[in-house]
């Protein structure tokens, strides 16, 4: 976890639409809020508007983070107050953000292999896991699963970061969980899987925690969650979770919102 958090000023340098649901948002910032981790998240400050007025800063994780360009990014659907407000964001705009908070991803020595599964802007994500990933020298499988080819997310940026990419979409009848389960159990019998990495979704969830259990394989999941104050005095994200045989209560921001892939429950 980052030992320090700021508040800090930073300036919109684009905030695009990359399909018909979800945008882009590139902001200048200042070095200090660059040292993050994959997984990794943003309290963001959003605007207030004559039709939206949003309240309480909205958390959103990290697209990707380039100290050498002074680049924060991030990857969002559109989808209330907060999210139509920063829609509206145009070059130049200020956007106050207050990070970086939590526990992002590990990759230990020992994972040398690596396979990321998730769907819709859960790939946000996992694409700086990717680029971390590709900084030392691992091999990596990313399944990324989305309702149409034309919502798919991320798929050039996984390519660029060497990965073997994996695409399934309902449209095309690939996305059903049996068939992930086939993808997967392939390649962990070639010997090409050393840990499991997920963002978001039950459905996966569930199914990486009995492949895992299975053969053995470690996980990590990045949970979302509602959160009001994202420093973890308010409780409003805590959560359960299964350890050392008994359910104790955690809190996403603070003590997450990456955790351990056998620990985390479903919801």
């Amino acid at each position: 976890m980052t030992e320090q958090v700021f508040e800090a000023a930073t300036t919109v340098k684009s905030n695009i639409a990359v399909n018909g649901e979800y945008r882009h948002l590139v902001l200048e910032a200042p070095e200090r809020i660059l040292r993050c981790q994959p997984g990794q998240f943003f309290h963001l400050l959003c605007p207030v508007t004559d039709g939206d007025q949003p309240y309480l800063r909205r958390p959103m994780s990290i697209y990707g983070f380039y100290p050498e360009r002074g680049e924060l990014h991030f990857l969002y659907k559109v989808a209330g107050a907060g999210t139509r407000a920063l829609s509206g964001l145009r070059p130049g705009d200020g956007l106050n953000v207050l990070g970086p908070l939590g526990h992002g991803y590990t990759i230990r020595a020992e994972w040398q292999n690596l396979l990321l599964l998730a769907r819709g802007v859960g790939l946000a994500t996992l694409a700086p896991l990717a680029q971390e990933a590709r900084r030392l020298g691992r091999r990596l499988t990313a399944i990324c699963s989305a309702r149409s080819p034309d919502v798919l997310m991320s798929v050039d940026l996984f390519r660029e970061m060497g990965a073997e990419v994996i695409t399934l979409t309902d449209t095309e009848g690939t996305s059903d969980m049996e068939h992930v389960r086939a993808l997967i159990e392939e390649r962990i019998k070639a010997g090409s899987v050393d840990v499991l990495y997920t963002c978001g979704s039950n459905r996966m969830l569930r199914l990486l925690q009995e492949i895992g259990a299975a053969h053995g394989i470690p996980g990590e999941i990045a949970l979302e969650q509602q959160m009001a104050c994202g420093l973890g005095m308010c409780q409003c994200c805590v959560r359960s979770f299964r350890r050392d045989g008994h359910i104790i209560q955690e809190r996403v921001c603070r003590e997450g919102p990456v955790f351990d892939l056998q620990e985390a429950m479903g919801w």
